[in-house]
């Protein structure tokens, strides 16, 4: 175990060591180096997982967290178990100072230790003054850090002149400010207390027990000791937050205990918490009956984080939001209503998936973000049974397909042996695709079959970790279904979308059989190599010979018969649009199916749209019989099938309309989506004005309708008081975005100015993150410069900062401007993002279809790639949309040449 690391690194180890000591050591100072220096003489340095053989049984955790200084301190013990006996043990830390430590065995006796983080993703070693045996003991540190100020770890955040702290623990954020098993599968129980101002509030997973005065101005909160927990889920928050408590949720049938239930919000926004906890209730509830488990924690804090690196995270009992997520007040716009729902379903979810049962590593993450996103419209449908959630689900299942369809995609389930790659798991593949796959499996066989297992696992893993094999052993024991565990097996475990290649044969008699090819979809100049994968399909098709017939499709070319008696005149190769995968049908069938476009359900309408973008951006489908397609969209009755086209249409508008094509492109979208925006404009219904919204939008930003930005740009102009009264009912929230954006855009170059004084003055969480990418949408060059240094400033948040330069690397006019800039200061832009999302930057070059800039992509990350660990996927798919952009430009230009009044072919653009 003890082998000897290769004599560079150790000589490393050594200058290092040398390089931090003082000219004068203390007894205790060289005990320390030498034991540091003792500690690099490791080859079993963990850069994944850690090894096997250390079990934390129990931490009892006590810090000082006063967010108005710069860091915090305290100590933890953690009870240990060692499976052998070993001087050394892998944890994680990171930058984190250590005064003391030491080891206590059962017995009673100390052993000396020294603790040192050996690499920068946290992973430290702990070695022992001697042996320590197989069994139990407790670690005792004493240690301090700074609070971080990038949204990462135990962070401090200061708004309307208040300072809070809280704990971004997910992924493996925890070892910044807590010394331990940063694993998700390395449960153990918490007992925490804090140490606060006096008066704060002071969360966390527990249930507090007790508050007693600390001295000079303190307090002491102490909390109930958790259930077993990875540190994770571990939630930490302190400051002058407004308290809203409300009766607890009754016990019911599943459950004997009532939960109480609290909001916490940044002072003076607790009034703006009352919508979440109103549905809370409902929700928890819901899941319950569903899952048929009762909710396994004592307590449920609501938390609106005033600043948050993602939209929320499922910290056990005390849920955290970045606060524009559910502060809207008491009657929010119909968008934002269902953005909220939709999140707070999905957290809700995760007190099961996730929480009650935990991966045990991160390629397990499907098993909790999978089913928590399928969650979602299980419980809204429920709740809500004319709210469209069904549609909602389907269409982001269809979109992680955009994802899927690329060779550099991941399987859901795949290995993650780097610490640093963790968060790349957390992408469409995980959270819309494992829906896709979850809601097809729910409907082939059926709720009645598929939702009692789910409950079985839930109650046999219940308090522990399950990993896939685990899963489908409960699953297919439960429902004796093996075709069901190979399912998941197929879509979980291998990467791409499937593509089913359908034809008809009819015979004299009139009987027809229908052939299946399946394959991996691929687009065209797609690098995805011709193997021949196939997957378990659950495959249910309809004509107007047959209701519907369904098959499980195991092989790559399976021969079909036909029920009736003659010939169909259509096939509609996923009823319901429950199928994972896309389709593609010889031509005369696809006229035939579009032309009863209106005759199919709505998530049967989905896939006919997806799939034929699908066949046309393979060069199987004709743009003509395209464009039928996204007519017949337009006429639909419902929202999601209306609008799935647009981003289709906006991408085809930025690389390949040509000026030639540009009054063609508005006049076809005027015919289109004009009538369906007047209509909808005064609607009362919510889907309707979400529609109304979009619409708009679209019109404004991407046909770049005249009357549709004048409107837009009325409405900001009046919303925001610029050179008139102001009126806070003028614009919504649902249109904060587009409206500022063409403001910025048409209203002079003074209105920046404003809305940049604005963003101070106004508190509004949502104003304040739309405006920040209305900025970065600015198409003038004279401020340019302004731009980026708004970026980099302390008065634009980290994760506003983000989206300000991505809205701006979108902008054609000034793209080359940002584009410079970025490469070279790209040290500075890293340093202000939230290191959560770092590894995403070379997403920042997704709207470029040029070998140029693919080229200086490259080069930039070759050279400054160590700064954004993880950065390596992002750069493979960004590099692949590129080329994939490239190779679709003769089939984007027919498509924008094809428009009704096109004339002449369009621009070239850069190759």
């Amino acid at each position: 175990m003890n082998k000897k690391i290769p004599f560079a690194l150790l000589a490393t180890a050594l200058l290092f060591a040398a390089a931090r000591a003082p000219a004068e050591k203390t007894p205790e100072h060289q005990q320390q180096t030498a034991a540091e220096t003792a500690a690099a003489d490791y080859s079993d340095v963990p850069g994944g997982k850690l090894p096997e053989g250390v079990h934390p049984l129990a931490y009892r955790l006590d810090l000082l967290l006063d967010p108005r200084q710069a860091s915090f301190d305290g100590s933890v013990a953690i009870d240990i178990r060692l499976d052998e006996s070993t001087d050394h043990i892998w944890l994680h830390g990171k930058n984190l100072t250590v005064e003391k430590i030491h080891a206590q065995r059962k017995d009673g006796q100390t052993v000396a230790a020294s603790y040192r983080q050996v690499l920068d993703s946290g992973v430290a070693v702990i070695a022992f003054a001697e042996s320590l045996p197989a069994g139990d003991f407790t670690l005792h540190i004493d240690y301090s850090a700074a609070f971080d100020r990038n949204l990462a770890g135990l962070f401090k955040v200061e708004e309307q002149g208040n300072a809070y702290a809280l704990a971004k623990s997910e992924s493996i954020q925890a070892r910044k400010y807590l010394p331990g098993f940063d694993e998700p599968g390395l449960k153990a129980p918490f007992s925490i207390s804090l140490t606060v101002p006096e008066g704060y509030a002071a969360i966390s997973n527990g249930p507090e027990l007790a508050r007693e005065p600390a001295g000079a101005g303190l307090e002491k909160v102490t909390f109930a000791t958790t259930p077993p927990m990875p540190t994770y889920l571990l939630s930490l928050s302190v400051g002058p937050f407004d308290m809203v408590e409300r009766p607890a949720i009754p016990p019911n049938k599943y459950r004997r205990e009532a939960i109480p239930l609290r909001g916490f919000a940044r002072h003076g926004r607790g009034g703006d918490m009352h919508y979440i906890l109103d549905i809370t209730p409902k929700m928890v509830e819901t899941f319950e009956t569903q899952l048929q488990r009762p909710y396994p924690f004592k307590k449920l804090d609501i938390i609106a984080a005033p600043q948050w690196p993602s939209g929320a995270t499922e910290l056990s009992a005390a849920i955290t939001y970045r606060e524009q997520r559910i502060l809207v007040g008491d009657n929010p716009a119909p968008g934002t209503r269902l953005a909220l729902v939709e999140v707070h379903a999905h957290e809700i979810a995760h007190m099961w998936f996730g929480n009650q049962v935990t991966p045990p590593w991160w390629d397990d993450l499907w098993l909790k973000e999978g089913f928590a996103t399928w969650g979602e419209p299980l419980a809204l449908t429920i709740m809500e049974p004319e709210g469209g959630h069904d549609l909602n689900a389907t269409t982001s299942a269809i979109s992680a397909m955009q994802l899927d369809s690329l060779a550099s995609t991941r399987a859901i389930r795949e290995p993650v042996t780097n610490n640093n790659t963790i968060r790349n798991a957390y992408d469409a593949i995980t959270y819309s695709k494992s829906l896709g796959v979850i809601n097809m499996v729910d409907s082939y066989f059926g709720a009645e079959r598929f939702r009692p297992a789910l409950g079985r696992y839930l109650e046999t893993f219940s308090g522990g970790k399950a990993d896939s094999p685990s899963f489908y052993r409960v699953i297919g024991e439960e429902t004796d279904t093996p075709e069901l565990t190979e399912t998941f097996r197929s879509f979980v475990e291998q990467k791409g979308v499937p593509q089913l290649d359908l034809s008809l044969e009819c015979a004299d008699s009139g009987r027809a059989k229908l052939h299946v090819h399946q394959s991996r979809y691929k687009p065209l100049g797609s690098p995805i190599a011709d193997a021949r994968q196939q997957w378990n399909i659950p495959f249910c098709y309809k004509s107007d010979t047959a209701v519907q017939h369904c098959q499980m499709l195991t092989q790559v070319d399976t021969t079909l018969n036909v029920p009736g008696e003659a010939c169909p005149g259509w096939i509609m190769p996923n009823v319901q649009g429950s199928g994972y995968y896309r389709w593609n049908l010889p031509t005369a069938q696809w006229q035939a199916l579009v032309k009863r476009f209106d005759q199919f359900a709505p998530t049967e309408q989905l896939s006919i749209i997806d799939s034929a973008f699908a066949a046309f951006e393979a060069g199987k489908l004709p743009d003509t019989l395209l464009l039928d397609v996204v007519r017949q969209s337009a006429g639909a009755g419902k929202r999601q099938v209306i609008t799935m086209p647009l981003r289709y249409l906006r991408k085809y508008r930025n690389n390949y309309l040509g000026q030639a094509q540009r009054s063609a492109f508005l006049q076809f979208t005027r015919n289109l989506y004009l009538p369906l925006l007047n209509s909808s404009a005064d609607s009362h219904e919510a889907d309707r004005q979400i529609l109304h919204s979009t619409l708009l939008s679209f019109m404004a930003l991407v046909a770049e309708d005249p009357q549709a930005r004048r409107q837009l740009l009325d409405r900001a102009r009046a919303f925001t008081g610029f050179q008139v009264p102001r009126d806070p009912q003028a614009l919504d929230s649902d249109l904060y975005t587009a409206a500022l954006t063409v403001a910025v855009q048409d209203a002079g170059e003074a209105f920046l100015t404003h809305l940049v004084n604005l963003r101070g003055a106004l508190d509004d969480p949502r104003f304040e993150n739309a405006s920040a990418n209305a900025i970065g949408s600015s198409d003038s060059p004279r401020q340019v410069e302004t731009i980026h240094r708004l970026a980099l400033s302390e008065d634009m948040g980290p994760r506003e900062a983000f989206g300000l330069i991505q809205y701006a690397m979108a902008q054609p006019r000034v793209q080359a401007q940002h584009w410079a800039w970025l490469q070279q200061n790209f040290e500075q832009v890293v340093d202000k993002i939230p290191a959560q999302i770092r590894r995403r930057t070379p997403a920042f070059a997704n709207t470029f279809c040029d070998r140029k800039h693919l080229g200086e992509l490259q080069q930039l990350f070759a050279k400054h790639g160590h700064l954004t660990p993880g950065y390596e996927r992002s750069l493979a798919q960004t590099e692949e949309r590129i080329a994939l952009c490239m190779a679709l430009r003769e089939q984007g230009r027919s498509l924008m040449e094809a428009l009704p009044g096109a004339e002449g072919k369009a621009a070239d653009s850069p190759s």
